[in-house]
């Protein structure tokens, strides 16, 4: 009876926080977007370096697909434009630190990225509440995941002068490295999403 009480608790409280999310003023809005925005530039100090690319393994995509999830389009997507403007102001949260050079170097097209693909995310997922199941979701993600590596393969070829195919060919070093890293994270996102989205319309 008690756990049956718990978990009508938990997911009448998901569900509230959304209808709370939709009803936030501006300046509440952009605080939860900032949030997203710190926790985005904090996953980018999880990183693993490998001889086989110059681009890290690290945790920011995550945080990009859940800051579409929860926060929605529009202040997902803004979420990231605060994320990306803050490091060209300086603060050495990306990938390959701060500043002029690591927003617009050869990683600079991931950054973009996360600004699409939190948009798209967070459009598709508010769409309806079927959106937010589980089957639905995944695919969700995996469109977000490639609109990251769409923009972040184009620069990165485009700034270093590799080719796009080969094995030493920007997909293969951009890209086709992360598959399996980014499996698990779309695992790690689908169950997120599972626990944290509201079946019902708000």
């Amino acid at each position: 009876m008690n756990a049956n009480v718990s978990v009508d608790g938990f997911i009448n409280a998901r569900h509230r926080f959304f209808q709370w999310r939709n009803e936030l003023d501006f300046v509440r809005m952009t605080m939860l977007a900032l949030a997203f925005a710190c926790l985005t530039g904090m996953s980018a100090f999880v990183r693993v370096y490998t001889p086989i690319s110059a681009v890290p393994f690290t945790l920011q995509t995550f945080m990009v697909l859940m800051a579409g999830m929860v926060l929605g389009h529009k202040w997902g997507g803004f979420s990231q434009i605060m994320y990306v403007g803050l490091a060209l102001a300086g603060i050495p949260w990306t990938s390959t630190g701060g500043g002029v050079d690591a927003v617009f170097g050869y990683t600079g097209g991931y950054l973009i990225g996360f600004i699409i693909a939190a948009f798209v995310v967070g459009y598709l997922t508010d769409i309806a509440p079927k959106y937010r199941q589980p089957k639905h979701q995944i695919p969700i993600m995996t469109i977000g995941m490639l609109l990251i590596y769409i923009p972040g393969v184009a620069v990165l070829a485009a700034v270093t002068g590799m080719p796009l195919f080969g094995m030493t060919g920007a997909i293969m070093l951009g890209a086709g490295v992360f598959i399996i890293w980014d499996i698990v994270k779309l695992i790690m996102a689908g169950a997120a999403g599972k626990v944290l989205l509201t079946k019902q319309a708000f």
